[in-house]
């Protein structure tokens, strides 16, 4: 297009960022970094500093851009729409500059519609209540070469995965001053400290994409190419990335590509017509979270997605994606009842759009970073979710395990009385552990909306409920797949999470909130140093039951097996309060067992019982084996033992 300048307005139209293949690819859906060619751009044209501005509206009449620089005049600064039909209006703005706010001012041709919109690339958002978008650039000189070099090590299926999850707005605050969050660079140091202190190999941050409504935790994304301003800007949180690869600990980004929030200056009613959205609310709207569902059938609003996640991969060294509410896409009729949803062409109730839009996820991610990982958070029995696209599996590396985190709470729910009568949700989840690759997440879901704290949910008196909490834990690092545990649990928080507050620290220096604190960080150390625990993570034969039949003492034991004989240990839980003094349990070799792990040790705030160090095998069979150990199990507990190298 020949250059035109619009001499009422200074406009320039003609530069572009938008080659005929790029428009080419953006149509097909396919083009995975157009973020780079959309949204404000700082460039210059003959010799003069400016911005260019690119918009997809296809159904606007009239696309002009307000800010700063013309003092939120809607008509004086006119974008003109692209001539190839791909429905992108351009428009290069001299002089507006780094920092300066704008909106786009849109006149449908549909309605005599009119609205002022954020733009759906933009880097960079004024800090919320405010909504407007923020000229920016991405310039940052990364310091984590080592990391990048070697991150494909720590994080494959076949190593250790201990994730902490946050939320940034909560974790720590400034109660001394007037209870301020913690910005990028300040929860950078304090964060990786304690994450190294504690074990923990990756953390995995609640949504920190731009959205207006703090409350939602960011799961109301509305800027999906910006990192919130509650925290600082994007180079701070670049830097929070970069430090904390420096420290050796991987980022995950939780994502929603689900659905989005109906707030006028988002993506929702964007050019007068149902752009992102689907038209018929059956299919465009979401009854539980008031939001708008993705038009996953338009290849725009597709490829908007996919370059949002690949954004987060080139720009900011992000390690991985858990993916949000990935049920809610899978499912046409997910949360609605009979006549609420529409059927797909073959009159059946999957998603058809929304499978191949995380499957073309999936694939591009794997495609360009190997050594990253996706983690689905999907709560029904789909099947498949962690295999290739080429089995027929969407693609995933790995899923959350909900039907073991919903047993498994249920159970330790129950007084240990009346836990012989519910044995099998104990073991139960062994007969699945290895159709997909689990993690195992105790995450923030399980903590709010009246579900109580990780600790309250345990029964008895205090001493027996940060029994009850260590056994759970104990029982968690022991079971095939990789870890997740939401902030506070680690320390026993006693209060739900809230997100308007810090959590309780102070609680750390009582001794049962230090001794579970304590148990945390030597079962994170633990799980690292044992290759049995997580080198065979997502195969049959890195378990091995001793023994899932002990129902009425609720006692169970069982193996997890490396890949050489000696890495092997052995986990017996005692989920009563009743000690079991001389309990046996078949072994697979004689010698000297050491007692590894014992959950209820004084450091940890319990009583102190156990098998001073370790037992010495007896020529007796049982459970199979040649050989057995005879043990004291302590109450309410999880003791682990090694065979001693010889």
């Amino acid at each position: 297009m020949a250059e035109r300048v619009d001499e009422k307005s200074k406009v320039i139209h003609g530069p572009s960022l938008l080659s005929e293949y790029d428009v080419y690819l953006f149509r097909q859906g396919n083009h995975y970094r157009v973020y780079q060619k959309l949204g404000a751009h700082r460039m210059e044209v003959d010799g003069q500093a400016g911005t260019l501005f690119s918009v997809f509206a296809p159904n606007a009449k009239e696309v002009s851009v307000m800010g700063d620089f013309n003092e939120w005049d809607r008509s004086s600064h006119p974008l003109a729409i692209r001539w190839d039909g791909s429905g992108i209006w351009e428009g290069f703005v001299p002089d507006a500059k780094k920092g300066q706010l704008y909106k786009y001012h849109i006149k449908s041709s549909f309605n005599n519609y009119e609205v002022d919109k954020g733009d759906p690339f933009a880097i960079s958002w004024e800090l919320s209540p405010k909504t407007a978008s923020q000229i920016w650039d991405l310039e940052y000189e990364w310091n984590d070469d080592e990391w990048m070099s070697t991150r494909g090590e720590r994080n494959k299926l076949e190593g250790p995965i201990s994730i902490y999850e946050l939320h940034l707005g909560s974790w720590r605050r400034k109660p001394e001053e007037d209870n301020r969050y913690l910005n990028y660079r300040e929860i950078a140091h304090e964060l990786a400290d304690y994450i190294n202190e504690m074990g923990f190999t990756h953390v995995e941050l609640l949504p920190i994409m731009e959205h207006p409504f703090y409350g939602s935790w960011g799961y109301q994304t509305a800027g999906y190419f910006s990192p919130t301003s509650r925290f600082g800007s994007p180079q701070d949180f670049m830097y929070f990335v970069d430090y904390l690869h420096s420290q050796g600990i991987g980022v995950i980004l939780d994502w929603v590509p689900s659905h989005f929030p109906s707030d006028n200056h988002g993506l929702v009613y964007f050019d007068g017509t149902h752009l992102f959205e689907h038209e018929d609310p059956r299919k465009g709207f979401h009854p539980d979270w008031q939001s708008y569902i993705y038009n996953y059938g338009r290849n725009e609003v597709r490829n908007f997605l996919l370059a949002s996640a690949m954004f987060w991969l080139d720009q900011y060294h992000i390690d991985g994606f858990r993916v949000d509410a990935v049920a809610s896409m899978l499912y046409l009729d997910y949360s609605r009842k009979e006549g609420e949803w529409i059927p797909n062409e073959h009159g059946g109730r999957e998603n058809i759009e929304a499978i191949n839009f995380l499957r073309q996820f999936n694939e591009m991610v794997y495609k360009e970073y190997p050594d990253v990982q996706t983690y689905a958070e999907e709560s029904t029995a789909w099947p498949m979710v962690s295999r290739p696209n080429y089995l027929g599996g969407l693609g995933f590396g790995m899923k959350w395990n909900m039907g073991w985190m919903h047993d498994t709470l249920d159970y330790y729910a129950k007084e240990p009385v009346h836990r012989k009568f519910h044995h099998s949700q104990l073991s139960f989840s062994i007969w699945y552990s290895f159709f997909e690759n689990f993690v195992l997440p105790l995450s923030h879901d399980e903590v709010v909306h009246g579900k109580g704290s990780l600790l309250n949910k345990m029964p008895g008196d205090d001493w027996q409920k940060f029994a009850n909490l260590r056994a759970l834990f104990g029982y968690m690092f022991t079971h095939p797949g990789k870890k997740l545990l939401f902030m506070g649990g680690e320390f026993g928080q006693w209060k739900e999470w809230n997100h308007d507050t810090s959590l309780d620290w102070h609680l750390t220096e009582f001794p049962f909130h230090k001794g579970m604190q304590n148990w945390i960080r030597d079962l994170n150390n633990f799980y690292k140093n044992n290759p049995a625990l997580y080198e065979r993570d997502f195969e049959n034969e890195g378990f091995q039951w001793i023994d899932f039949g002990d129902w009425q003492q609720s006692v169970i034991s069982y193996m997890r097996l490396g890949k050489t004989a000696k890495e092997s240990i052995i986990v017996v839980c005692n989920l009563t309060p009743v000690p079991r003094d001389h309990y046996k349990i078949g072994v697979p070799e004689s010698g000297y067992w050491e007692e590894v792990l014992n959950s209820d040790a004084e450091i940890y705030g319990g009583s102190g019982q156990g098998n001073y160090g370790g037992v010495n095998t007896l020529p007796v069979a049982n459970h199979g084996q040649y050989d057995s150990i005879s043990v004291n199990l302590p109450p309410l507990s999880v003791v682990v033992f090694k065979k001693e190298l010889e």
